[in-house]
């Protein structure tokens, strides 16, 4: 490899201390070698002085560095392609406007237009050429403002580093107990990114969203161990004054959330990013699109995503470098405001600046940051082997395709969900809202943290390293981060400590974040669950494995959209998963296949069992109200035919139904009535055909819903009767609920629940103001 390889390994790789390394030149690769523990945690912000009044002297120094821009705070040799000069983004605005694709895209605009209005008048020929640069001179005013806004302009080092200090000065003082990285996945992260600089080649940076400080802390981290800052997509929304002029000066790209038809947008995305990657600019965007307010990793969403892969089918680019990316914090700056949305408030907006200029923010102390990193992979060789094991395939047939975007989503997914790091908040919230009862005692809470700690690096997850400390002492200190959701009873009346949840809705962000290690157990758990819920002997609760497996496959399918489950199909990841809870003594399995609960579970009150539970329950909750909520698009008596609804008033109903249930003892969790998970079940009916939608672009994006013919309840005497298609499915997902006092009896449910749902039929079958308009539009049709 060229020599400056070598020196930017010998300068860059003593931020991490390394005695001895070596550069092997084999055309492809850097080979490093290491005399000391590759698999060291590094604490990256550990000498970096938090606040003025605590050590002036040294923050005051610091601040001269940064200023200097000496050491690593000069950012002059960063491994990768070269930014951050005068010019950068008009050279970039001039490749992307005068590209090809771009041009032709006006043109064929121009033309179009043109031909409209030449139909409308009788224009000369002079006349029609003269119109038609008028148009083009139009849309390419529309180009050039379309490209001023989403690109960035990374064209100052001395901004940047104003920018690092702000980060780091916010990172070190919030996140008191420092950021921290794992030393050997940075070390392959630059020996890729030092192959794909000579190769002019680009990392694509997908990390999990959490929170506003994502790219933040990536940035910074690109920044503080001297490889290229990425390029950043981000939402127009956080385009606001002064700070998104900010934001755009180190590296964001903001587009637009939906794309719609509008050829000329998409078509200048698509260019600009192509020409960053065919210059070697990394890319960093959120494969989930938005950030997860429910604590665990969303479906992936692949917009931007697919504009890469297209730009490597087509042979646009040569290669380019997936890197995974997980973030863990002990506490996510956003939750509060999380739960309020969730609950159905409105949306605020963007609060990234509140976050960079609030004083009380930043006096808090929130524990620490977690950041580790996947093994980074060819786009290039992924989409060969894919080509391989799945034989031939018309990559020009937009359903091939799919299926292909779909396997990178869900394998980059699988990718952070494996590197992810259980911090100790999500120990303790998952213990706190697994146990029944209305607390638990401190020793008790330990004892569970530290067996949960445990049986996840059993099952080769990763938990964050408590560094000598006790797991009492761990506790103690999640808790005082928490104390706003976690609250404490003690007194002389009290024996000892006892915890108990403030804000389960709030605190289930946490336990969230576990639910991928053990999605495929709570799920034979809850199916299990259908007859021991029935109680007697042991006889009596137990199923056949071929029963078993039906109602898993039922569960599993109903939630796959929420769920991200190990590869595999339903048959052999159910093998697997009852061989683990059978090791594990939770249930047991004779030889005629009868599976039960262990007589060891028994005997501990069920507790390993019930966690499994408890960690899937409010999602089962979800869907079940969502399909009960059917019930209110039923036709009161007075209307003839479907009534269609307009879906956000829809979905706001849905929730006030649920709140209503939840308060009245019919709905076991709040966490049930978050609009993300309904939404998700709502989606999985469309596909079952249960749920019908319909989209309209007049007189702005809207949609509205009905219920399938073959799923409409029926009436008696004008009353809903619980029988027919969609009680059935009530029924069916009803059986996997966590049983509950005012649950026993179904007929009391269903009178009680479908005269809520017959309340909100009769307001459900009143026109919104869009469905008069549109049904005005269609009369005059």
């Amino acid at each position: 490899m060229a020599e400056r390889a070598e020196k930017q390994l010998e300068k860059l790789m003593n931020e991490f201390e390394k005695k001895e390394y070596a550069v092997k030149d084999d055309a492809t690769t850097v080979t490093i070698h290491v005399e000391r523990d590759p698999d060291q945690y590094r604490n990256v912000v550990e000498n970096e002085p938090r606040r003025i009044r605590e050590d002036p002297f040294a923050f005051l120094f610091n601040v001269g560095l940064y200023y200097q821009g000496a050491g690593w705070r000069g950012y002059k040799d960063y491994i990768g392609a070269k930014i951050l000069y005068p010019g950068f983004s008009k050279e970039m605005k001039t490749l992307v406007f005068n590209s090809p694709k771009v041009q032709q895209v006006i043109d064929r605009l121009a033309d179009r237009q043109t031909a409209i209005m030449t139909k409308q008048k009788k224009w000369t020929t002079a006349r029609v050429k003269k119109q038609k640069r008028a148009f083009r001179k139009e849309l390419e005013v529309v180009a050039n403002a379309i490209i001023e806004k989403a690109l960035c302009t990374l064209d100052s080092m001395r901004t940047l580093r104003f920018f690092a200090f702000v980060v780091n000065t916010i990172l070190v003082r919030l996140y008191h107990q420092g950021l921290l990285i794992r030393e050997s996945e940075w070390v392959e992260l630059k020996r890729v990114a030092l192959v794909a600089q000579e190769k002019k080649q680009s990392l694509i940076l997908l990390p999990c969203h959490k929170s506003h400080i994502d790219y933040l802390v990536v940035s910074y981290l690109m920044f503080r161990l001297g490889i290229q800052i990425p390029h950043i997509i981000a939402g127009e929304n956080l385009d606001m004054p002064v700070l998104g002029k900010l934001l755009k000066s180190v590296g964001a790209v903001f587009i637009r959330r939906e794309w719609g038809n509008d050829e000329l947008y998409k078509t200048i995305l698509d260019e600009y990013i192509v020409t960053l990657l065919s210059k070697g600019m990394n890319l960093e965007c959120f494969v989930e699109g938005t950030r997860s307010r429910l604590g665990k990793l969303l479906q992936p969403k692949l917009g931007v995503v697919k504009i890469i892969l297209d730009a490597i089918i087509d042979n646009r680019i040569p290669d380019c470098y997936i890197v995974p990316i997980s973030i863990g914090y002990d506490k996510i700056i956003e939750t509060s405001s999380y739960a309020t949305e969730l609950l159905g408030t409105p949306k605020e907006k963007e609060s990234l600046w509140q976050v960079l200029t609030s004083s009380r923010l930043l006096q808090l102390k929130w524990g620490r940051v977690d950041v580790r990193v996947g093994k980074p992979y060819s786009l290039r060789d992924w989409v060969d082997d894919q080509l391989k094991m799945r034989g031939p395939m018309d990559l020009s047939d937009n359903v091939q395709k799919s299926i292909l975007m779909k396997s990178l989503g869900y394998r980059v997914l699988a990718d952070i969900n494996t590197i992810s790091v259980v911090m100790p908040s999500a120990l303790v919230g998952t213990v706190i809202l697994t146990l029944r009862g209305r607390g638990v005692g401190r020793s008790e809470l330990i004892r569970r943290v530290d067996w949960l700690r445990q049986i996840i690096k059993d099952k080769g997850g990763n938990v964050s390293e408590f560094y000598g400390m006790s797991t009492g002492s761990i506790v103690d200190r999640t808790i005082q981060i928490h104390k706003e959701l976690i609250g404490e009873r003690k007194g002389k009346d009290i024996v000892e400590p006892t915890f108990y949840p403030i804000s389960p809705f709030e605190l289930s962000y946490y336990r969230n974040q576990v639910i991928h290690l053990f999605v495929e157990e709570a799920i034979v758990c809850a199916a299990l669950y259908t007859v021991i819920k029935k109680g007697g002997g042991k006889p009596l609760q137990r199923m056949r494995y071929p029963d078993l497996l039906s109602e898993i496959s039922f569960l599993s399918s109903l939630l796959k959209l929420d769920m991200i489950y190990k590869p595999g199909g339903v048959e052999s990841n159910t093998k697997r998963t009852i061989q683990w809870l059978i090791d594990n003594n939770v249930i047991e399995m004779d030889k005629e296949g009868w599976v039960g609960l262990n007589d060891l579970e028994r005997q501990c009150g069920r507790e390993n069992y019930d966690f499994l539970c408890f960690m899937i329950w409010p999602f089962i909750e979800s869907y079940w109200l969502a399909a009960v909520s059917l019930y209110t698009l039923t036709p009161p008596q007075s209307v003839a035919g479907p009534i269609w609804v307009d879906s956000k008033l829809f979905a706001a109903r849905t929730q006030a139904m649920g709140k209503t249930l939840y308060y009245q003892g019919d709905l076991s969790y709040l966490e049930a009535v978050n609009k993300e998970t309904l939404n998700s079940a709502f989606t999985r009916y469309e596909q079952m055909h249960i749920l019908l939608k319909r989209r309209h672009q007049q007189p702005k994006p809207w949609s509205e819903v009905a219920i399938s013919s073959d799923y409409v309840p029926s009436r008696q005497n004008g009353v809903l009767v619980p029988r027919g298609h969609l009680w059935e499915l009530v029924e069916r997902i009803g059986t996997f609920r966590r049983e509950g006092k005012n649950r026993r009896d179904n007929a009391t449910v269903s009178s009680r629940v479908l005269r809520i749902a017959d309340i909100l039929a009769e307001d459900n079958a009143i026109p919104t103001a869009n469905q008069k308009a549109l049904a005005k539009r269609d009369a005059k049709l």
